[in-house]
């Protein structure tokens, strides 16, 4: 049997520092609808299941628990690397 699906978004920017916040939060199909607005829009999805559990106890708007600070800054950094990444490739043109 399939676990029900469960997502967590979460927001933070360097220019409002602080801790990253829960967004949005769902299961079933609104988990399927945050997870597809995300690809839509080209936000990284990870799979992170104890990550999840620990967040989803969280009300939106709320900061991640200081339990979580490793987890979603090793997120951060995979996301920065990304983003550097991209940027180098769009720097350099288009390919042919």
């Amino acid at each position: 049997m399939e676990r029900e699906k469960i997502a967590v978004a979460l927001r933070w920017t360097p220019e409002e520092g602080g801790v990253p916040r829960i967004t949005a939060k769902g299961r079933g199909g609104l988990a399927e609808r945050i997870l597809a607005a995300a690809r839509a829009h080209g936000v990284p999805v990870r799979e992170d299941p104890a990550l999840v559990r620990l967040l989803e106890r969280l009300r939106p708007g709320a900061p991640i628990p200081t339990a979580a600070f490793a987890a979603v800054a090793e997120i951060l950094v995979h996301l920065y690397r990304l983003d550097a990444r991209l940027a180098a490739r769009r720097a350099q043109g288009p390919t042919r």
